[in-house]
């Protein structure tokens, strides 16, 4: 298993599935760093299914925010996984913070996790692949989320593009292709 391992693709494409199905494999015991906020029923029923399908023994953070402290916290021999950037993108936008803030916490997050002896399997969604957002959020959100994934691909060892539950490996950053 890498060390940092990024799995990317689209909403609902098996990512934290595969993520959880590393996390196991590895015998290890698991932190899971949770980014999701209850903000409405639909959330709060979300968040409560998948902590009662987590395994009992797997130590489950909810961080929303401060993920470099999240990942800094974690126990040193466990595997981490941080489910998902998305959704933590998603906050910090929300919580008023701009492109260069946003760079600033993801670059402290990928050195706390890039720091970690034990592995980190890291879920995130690809939200450049559709149209562009109506809204000007829309587009800001797009267009950051697209930076935090180029910072934590940047520094993953692995990366996999994950749709309809098959995984690619994608090819490191400077690695291109024919070239």
């Amino acid at each position: 298993m890498s060390r940092l391992t990024l799995l990317v693709g689209g909403a609902r494409a098996g990512k934290s599935s595969l993520a959880e199905r590393m996390a196991l494999a590895s015998g290890m015991p698991v932190t899971f760093i949770a980014t999701a906020t209850a903000d409405d029923e639909d959330m709060r029923r979300r968040i409560a299914r998948h902590r009662a399908e987590r395994p009992a023994d797997w130590v489950t953070v909810e961080e929303p925010r401060d993920l470099a402290a999240a990942l800094g916290t974690a126990a040193a021999g466990h595997v981490v996984i941080v489910d998902c950037l998305t959704l933590w993108t998603t906050n910090m936008v929300l919580a008023g913070h701009d492109d260069a803030a946003v760079a600033v916490a993801a670059g402290a997050a990928v050195r706390a996790a890039a720091s970690r002896a034990a592995p980190v399997v890291v879920v995130t969604n690809e939200v450049g692949l559709g149209v562009v957002p109506a809204s000007a959020l829309g587009r800001t959100y797009r267009d950051t989320h697209g930076m935090v994934n180029r910072q934590w691909s940047r520094a993953a060892d692995a990366a996999y593009l994950v749709v309809a539950g098959r995984a690619m490996p994608l090819p490191p950053c400077d690695e291109v292709p024919g070239l």
